[in-house]
């Protein structure tokens, strides 16, 4: 079974992908976006995306409406984001979350991808379980 491709050509096509979907549904997409896979995490940062509508309701400090309206376009659109990912790392998708910060201007897109059947283990990654955290004191 060949490694899996971890490379840059698959992020490009995740990044690339997923501000293209911002600029067809939005009208306006990123002027920058980076993806990068953490163990089973693909991260994909959008950077300067927000809309002229969305920029002047910041402006008048309405940001919760922009909030919202970004959480109800991540809904609708969470099926074509997902696609983008499984299509580019072959790996399906299990969870998916979405998040904007208005200043500065970015947006992060990120995938939980299903577990491959080998485990990888990065540097530092461990488990919490029952005994991990010590019982306060009183």
């Amino acid at each position: 079974m060949p490694a899996p491709d971890h490379g840059g050509p698959m992020l490009a096509t995740i990044s690339n992908g997923l501000a293209r979907l911002h600029t067809q549904y939005y009208g306006k997409g990123p002027t920058r976006a980076k993806s990068y896979l953490v163990n089973d995490m693909v991260i994909c940062v959008l950077r300067e995306g927000f809309t002229t509508v969305e920029r002047t309701l910041i402006d008048d400090d309405r940001h919760e409406a922009v909030h919202q309206i970004r959480r109800t376009f991540q809904t609708a659109m969470q099926d074509r984001f997902v696609n983008v990912v499984e299509e580019a790392t072959g790996r399906s998708v299990i969870a998916y979350m979405s998040q904007v910060h208005v200043n500065p201007d970015i947006a992060v897109e990120l995938f939980m991808l299903e577990p491959l059947q080998e485990e990888i283990v990065a540097v530092g990654e461990h488990d919490v379980g029952d005994s991990a955290a010590p019982e306060p004191e009183t």
